[in-house]
């Protein structure tokens, strides 16, 4: 059965965006690009751009899944609000489309990906060429890292890696419930 991931990786400035077919235990690229909002001045109009294309991108290819990189923790705190906000939004279209959602931290996509945490980004968008066989590289490489988004997810769901949960699912809300979802876990 055939599925398609949309990975992103939010930006205020560049948002990329990629979506990758998944078929068995194949993935392959459909397509990858950025959404530039250098020429866009206002943060609210940059929000709603990130929000409008997102939904558009979902209503063009139907994807299954949304695998988005996780805001960083750095030094400047307005920066990391920003990013937020335009990770939000992105994660807001897909719920108001029924797409469930994950979210990777940036380590892990990289140490998925090119089994190194702290691997550039010209390392990540070498690794994916290589991985998914595409020709040219993007101008900008934040959409190699939104396919690495998205392959990460596909390894963790599809490949050996340790399968990560979606934000939808629901918690277990008793200790009952947790030992019954989780049996592999129980010592015995």
């Amino acid at each position: 059965m055939e599925q398609i991931i949309l990975g992103i990786d939010p930006g205020t400035r560049l948002m990329g965006y990629a979506l990758l077919e998944v078929e068995g235990n194949k993935a392959k690229l459909i397509t990858m690009d950025v959404l530039s909002l250098l020429k866009i001045q206002s943060h609210e109009l940059r929000i709603k751009k990130i929000f409008e294309t997102t939904r558009h991108i979902i209503d063009t290819h139907h994807p299954d899944f949304l695998a988005i990189e996780a805001p960083f923790y750095g030094k400047n705190v307005q920066s990391m609000l920003k990013l937020g906000r335009a990770q939000g939004v992105a994660i807001a279209a897909a719920l108001a489309r029924d797409i469930p959602f994950c979210e990777y931290e940036p380590r892990r996509v990289k140490q998925s990906v090119t089994g190194n945490g702290a691997a550039s980004k010209e390392q990540v968008a070498s690794m994916m060429q290589r991985l998914l066989n595409f020709r040219e590289m993007p101008q900008h490489l934040d959409a190699t890292d939104a396919l690495a988004v998205a392959y990460c997810h596909f390894l963790c769901n599809y490949g050996s890696i340790p399968q990560a949960t979606p934000k939808t699912k629901k918690k277990s809300t008793s200790w009952a419930a947790f030992i019954n979802e989780n049996q592999s876990r129980i010592i015995k």
